[in-house]
This record gives structure tokens, sequence and C-alpha cells, in this order.
């Protein structure tokens, strides 16, 4: 029972609703750090005590009793203090956030090569060109003859993909200094 103070009225304690979201928010950790590779898990801020917990939870494999196993890695969770629940969540949000930088990399990649595979693909390579200027015009210029080549024959997507590749090493050489710049643009 939480109670309520005589003098404000106020309540004394969460409410049972509120305990609850806690309860399903550390549920919820239990379930990520469960399906974490061991690479990723090992970078994590997170107690020796609790790795037994994890390792046991993801050798389980019958739904129900690792669901039961789940439950009980969240019930040790709960008893480690705020702060420690906290930072492990910002940890796993900074590699959602690197995640999502990697994403939109991708995608920026896939827009560049549909723009040199496109009708205007001399001025999409002079673009290209302008904005890296390491890049290697001849090896571009080759790989979107071959792409289109390949389409026109009916063949797999050999150079499609060459050209998709180069594309995205030219990209991570860059750095991210385009990476937040264009990553919405769909036209680059």
């Amino acid at each position: 029972m939480r109670g309520k103070d005589d003098d404000t009225g106020d309540f004394l304690g969460p409410s049972r609703s509120a305990q609850r979201r806690e309860a399903l928010d550390v549920l919820e950790l239990a379930r990520q750090l469960v399906e974490l590779d061991p690479g990723r898990l090992a970078k994590l801020p997170l107690g020796e005590h609790l790795l037994p917990f994890i390792a046991q939870a993801r050798r389980i494999t019958s739904n129900i009793a690792r669901k039961r196993e789940i439950a009980f890695l969240a019930k040790q969770l709960r008893r480690e203090d705020e702060e420690a629940l906290d930072a492990l969540r910002d940890a796993l949000d900074t590699d959602g956030e690197a995640a999502r930088l990697d994403t939109a990399r991708l995608h920026r990649a896939e827009a560049w090569r549909e723009r040199l595979l496109g009708e205007d693909g001399s001025d999409a390579l002079s673009a290209l060109i302008d904005e890296f200027p390491a890049a290697d015009s001849q090896r571009i210029r080759q790989l979107v003859r071959n792409t289109l080549a390949e389409r026109k024959a009916g063949k797999p997507p050999r150079a499609f993909r060459e050209l998709y590749r180069e594309v995205r090493v030219l990209l991570e050489s860059d750095g991210t200094q385009h990476d937040g710049d264009d990553a919405e643009d769909p036209s680059l």
C-alpha cells in the first residue's frame, strides 16, 4: 500500500501503474541483453554476477522456459541500482545511434549508385568527383557501363554490387563529414 501524507495529501510512493511500467522497462532491457552477441555484451557496463543469468537464458530454447528465465534475469536487474541500469540503457542506445548512422550511410551509397545509373549519369559522376576528389573516376565509369550492360543482357548484378561497394568505400573514407548533411536527401 502506498498511502497518503496526512498533511499535504500527496501519495507517499509510486503508483502501481508506475511500478509496473518500470518493471516492464527492466524486462525489455533483459530481453535486449539476452539477444546481444557476446562481443557487444562484453563492452557493456554490466556486473559480472549477471553474466551467468544471461548465459543461462541464452542456452534455453523452449519458448516458455526462456521467457521465465528472462523474467528471472529482469528480477536480478531490478536489484541493481538505478544508475547502473541507466548506464546500461545509455550504452545500448549509443550502439543504436551508431547503427542508425551506418544505415544512413548505406542509404546514401544506394542513392549515389542509383543517381549514377540514372539518365544523368555523367552529371552525377562529375558531382561525385567534386564531392569526393579521391574517387577513381575511370573505375566508377567502367562499373556504370558494366552495370548498364548487365541490365540490358539480363545477367546477374555483379558490377551493380561492385559499384555499390566502391561508392560505400568512398563514403566511409570521407568520414562523418557528410553523414548527417544529406542522409535524408534521396537525390544524392
